[in-house]
């Protein structure tokens, strides 16, 4: 009876400590991120007759608008206390997301009428909300990410190093889950009701999940009470022009007579361009500061592997498609490459256990290297739509009639899509049929297949197996990045690391634009695979001097009152 009582009062204890309420804090927003970018997607897809323009329109806005503001969003999580910071970013994200699917269901149920007014321009400007309000929310979730997984965390675990790696882990393994059941879930709302009420789905959870992390964060703030102390940060921007002015008049050399007349000059600019000057070198500062840092280069490498098509996204779901892939088997590999993730999860603790952090990096990186090579088999294995023929001009006639030729039997191995000649490789998820077993494109026909099947197996166990060392080498840099920086610069460096990884991310789609149709899809294999042995080349650089140091705040980063109790 002891050991039951001692058992539950543990377990109670656990629930109510702060590990579990930002687990499942965690959980409920991740959750919510993944319906709202799986569904945001169909919904503007179906609004602009299920083409991908609107799609392509939002991922630009997206990707550009961390890109640029990145540094400024992790400068303001330094800048103000923790419990503002993730509030403000909760409110944010959430009210965003609940006016936005509002406005998608008018847009939905008044379609036809909304066209007719303004001759179609209140169209426009709803399709614009949309996509501004969707943007701002992906804005306030990666500054809720930035505060909690890179920062609230740390500081959590006491700058323990063995639960940090736990702790970081778990938020990985359950983003894997809700990265497969999330979409799945607002997607069969959709299918067996409609679009109106998937908004409304969407919309109900994001103000039931905004009341919950609200008071899970709001009661992890209060019983951690280490959260409430921050350092101090030199405010080099907000400074008062005239202070700076009257300052030090003992010495009037020629230097500061200069800097003197620099600075009333810029006293004298409007107060918008003084903003403006600010906030460009607030990004200046932040740009510096994430490339002063000792895990620059292990930051740099882990942008590098968003460079690539060997992922579960609509570039390599799409070339399935024209592989002959089946919705059913595509759903079946994708929860296959969850269970693989989760692996890697699980062996990054461990390896981190034997090894040590850094090693465990490179461990990771020879394991994602050696799989990624059976997509580099792939490209020039029986079944491969790959012909480099193709990409050559051709002048004459003869030559012509050799690439008509040479493309006709190359077609065998594809599954062309009907329409015009500027198709787009991505596939129309609007047209995804969730209850049966046929290709999910409705305009591919089923019951054919390529002659060899070896090359799409090959691609796809290379895909699967290399994310047990991708995600092992994931969460090995993001918990170098929150033991190597400083608390006070933590979330502007997150902040740049961030606007890298949305920066690499665009580069893909670049090389999928310049080369789009299926037979080109072997060259951004490889190109891809250049690009990840950058990357991992770029962490290799970095372990030879880390091997010998020890992180930041076993040197003195951390509080001085912490550095006795709490470190291990």
């Amino acid at each position: 009876r002891r050991g039951t009582t001692a058992r539950t009062e543990c377990t109670l204890i656990y629930l109510k400590g702060p590990k579990f309420l930002i687990y499942v804090s965690g959980a409920l927003s991740m959750w919510g991120d993944r319906m709202w970018h799986f569904a945001i997607s169909v919904f503007l897809i179906e609004l602009y007759g299920r083409n991908l323009l609107l799609t392509a329109v939002f991922g630009l806005v997206v990707a550009g608008s961390v890109l640029l503001l990145g540094a400024l969003i992790g400068d303001w999580v330094d800048r103000n206390p923790r419990n503002k910071v993730a509030h403000a970013s909760l409110f944010i994200q959430n009210i965003s997301v609940t006016v936005c699917s509002i406005v998608l269901m008018l847009v939905f149920s008044y379609k036809q009428k909304i066209e007719q007014i303004w001759d179609g321009w209140l169209t426009v400007v709803c399709y614009t909300v949309v996509i501004i309000l969707a943007d701002v929310a992906n804005l306030a979730s990666t500054a809720l990410t930035i505060a909690i997984q890179r920062d609230w965390i740390v500081v959590i675990t006491g700058y323990n190093r063995g639960h940090l790696a736990g702790m970081n882990a778990t938020m990985r393994r359950i983003d894997q889950v809700t990265n497969i059941l999330a979409p799945l879930a607002v997607g069969q709302v959709m299918t067996l009701a409609s679009n109106v009420v998937g908004c409304g789905f969407i919309l109900g959870w994001n103000l039931v999940s905004l009341i919950v992390e609200f008071f899970f964060l709001s009661r992890v703030y209060r019983i951690v009470p280490a959260l409430s102390v921050k350092p101090p940060m030199v405010e080099l921007k907000d400074f008062n022009v005239s202070e700076l002015i009257t300052a030090r008049p003992q010495s009037l050399t020629e230097g500061n007579c200069n800097s003197r007349v620099h600075l009333k000059e810029i006293a004298n600019l409007p107060l918008c361009f003084r903003r403006f000057r600010w906030l460009v070198s607030t990004c200046k500062d932040g740009w510096r500061a994430y490339y002063r840092q000792p895990v620059f280069l292990a930051g740099m490498g882990l942008a590098f592997l968003y460079t690539t098509v060997l992922g579960f996204d609509c570039i390599t779901t799409g070339y399935a498609y024209t592989q002959g892939i089946s919705g059913s088997l595509l759903s079946l590999l994708m929860g296959v490459s969850a269970i693989t993730g989760l692996m890697g999860t699980v062996m990054f603790t461990r390896l981190r256990k034997t090894y040590g952090l850094v090693n465990t990096g490179i461990i990771s990186s020879c394991i994602h290297l050696s799989c990624l090579l059976l997509c580099v088999c792939s490209v020039f294995a029986p079944g491969s739509p790959m012909d480099l023929s193709l990409l050559m001009p051709y002048i004459t006639s003869n030559s012509s009639v050799e690439l008509g030729v040479m493309a006709s039997q190359r077609q065998k191995h594809t599954f062309p899509l009907t329409g015009g000649s500027n198709q787009p490789l991505l596939p129309d998820r609007s047209s995804i049929h969730w209850t049966n077993n046929t290709v999910l494109f409705d305009n591919v026909p089923s019951g054919t297949a390529p002659e060899s099947y070896i090359s799409i197996i090959l691609l796809f166990l290379g895909v699967i197996t290399a994310r047990i060392g991708l995600w092992s080498f994931d969460l090995t840099v993001t918990q170098l990045l929150q033991e190597n920086i400083c608390e006070s610069e933590r979330g502007v460096v997150n902040g740049v690391q961030s606007s890298m990884n949305y920066l690499m991310d665009l580069l893909h789609f670049i090389m999928v634009i310049s080369a789009p149709q299926p037979h080109h899809f072997g060259i951004l294999v490889i190109i891809s695979v250049l690009f990840i042995t950058t990357g991992h080349t770029m962490y290799f650089l970095y372990q030879v001097p880390a091997s010998t140091s020890a992180p930041l705040f076993l040197q003195g980063c951390v509080p001085q009152q912490q550095t006795r109790t709490q470190v291990k």
